[in-house]
């Protein structure tokens, strides 16, 4: 990626749906010039804008599945998961034998998939599974070396228009006459169930945030305009929220590893801010299981991977023990294979 794809990123970054044209005024180019830039970069796998159901907001947990896989088995096995609908990554680490993945599901459907669904995936020699119970960086936050590439006179002019997700009072029934209502039911109804239109539009921005309304409106059976007031709703109560799926290779990251830390209890909150502020960092959360935190770290090699293990991450007080697994192949990321 060159300065001006880098740009255009960071743009994306601050407002996913930003109108080419915005960008192309604050970044000083024609509006031809960033369509054309960013339809090459997505289809080249490199840069996608994806919308994303909050799973604080709707009641879902995260649960990160770790499978120890028979030799020679684990391409099959993650290409399987990569298929599946619940999945939102997955990964062959640790020398080909081990298939990570992550799944977002609702509490009442837990049971169903670790004692079920995931075993009849062979062959599979042992499961671990991790809850996801807080997360320090990642998913909404964006990883911070694509909000590189902006000034800060530009980047506030382009978050200056970005939509702002705010607390929304909830409106009282008696004040809502019945034709303004929408076949959507309003957010602060019911705030922690989406109703299937919901997931119909949640379900095309995540193919492509940058969807069309007219094909939005196609997708839920709804008129235009009331796509755009149910849009404008998820992202201002904070239900839905727009992710830049980057791949990481192409701003010169080729090094990923997944690390899992022993943390001591009184120290779990600091290592975690600690690690949020790492740009190395594009994920990490406070889990269930033998450990007590998963991080997902990029680096340009394995010797800048050895200098961040021993200058950051060593030195944080309350770490006691410290287990990595290099990721050598990404089959699924933001919810789409690759």
């Amino acid at each position: 990626m060159d300065l001006l794809d880098r740009q255009i990123a960071h743009a994306l970054r601050i407002d996913g749906r930003a109108p080419f044209s915005r960008i192309a005024a604050v970044l000083g180019v024609s509006d031809q010039t960033v369509a054309r830039r960013y339809r090459a970069l997505r289809q080249a796998g490199t840069v996608r804008v994806v919308g994303a159901l909050s799973a604080d907001r709707l009641g879902l947990t995260t649960w990160v599945i770790r499978l120890q896989c028979a030799p020679g088995s684990s391409a099959a096995i993650a290409k399987a998961l990569a298929k599946r609908d619940d999945t939102s990554w997955v990964r062959i680490a640790s020398g080909g034998t081990e298939v990570l993945c992550s799944i977002l599901t609702p509490d009442d459907d837990r049971d169903a998939l670790l004692l079920e669904r995931l075993p009849a995936t062979k062959p599979i020699t042992a499961i671990s599974a991790y809850c996801v119970v807080h997360t320090f960086t990642g998913n909404q936050d964006g990883w911070q070396p694509v909000a590189t590439a902006l000034d800060a006179e530009q980047v506030a002019a382009l978050a200056g228009a970005a939509p702002q997700a705010a607390p929304r009072a909830a409106p009282r029934a008696a004040d809502r006459s019945a034709d303004s209502r929408s076949a959507f039911p309003d957010p602060a109804e019911s705030p922690d169930s989406p109703d299937p239109a919901d997931r119909i539009l949640a379900a095309e921005l995540a193919r492509d945030g940058r969807t069309p309304f007219t094909d939005l409106a196609a997708a839920t059976g709804l008129d235009e305009s009331s796509v755009r007031r149910r849009l404008a709703a998820l992202l201002a109560d904070g239900r839905l929220y727009f992710d830049l799926d980057v791949d990481d290779r192409a701003l010169g990251y080729g090094f990923s590893t997944l690390l899992w830390l022993a943390v001591e209890p009184a120290r779990l909150s600091a290592v975690g801010a600690a690690l949020a502020g790492f740009p190395e960092v594009a994920f990490a959360g406070a889990t269930t299981g033998p450990t007590d935190v998963l991080a997902s770290v990029v680096t340009p090699s394995g010797g800048a991977f050895y200098r961040f293990l021993t200058e950051r991450v060593g030195p944080l007080s309350g770490v006691r023990e410290i287990q990595s697994a290099p990721v050598l192949r990404t089959l699924k990321r933001a919810g789409s294979t690759v």
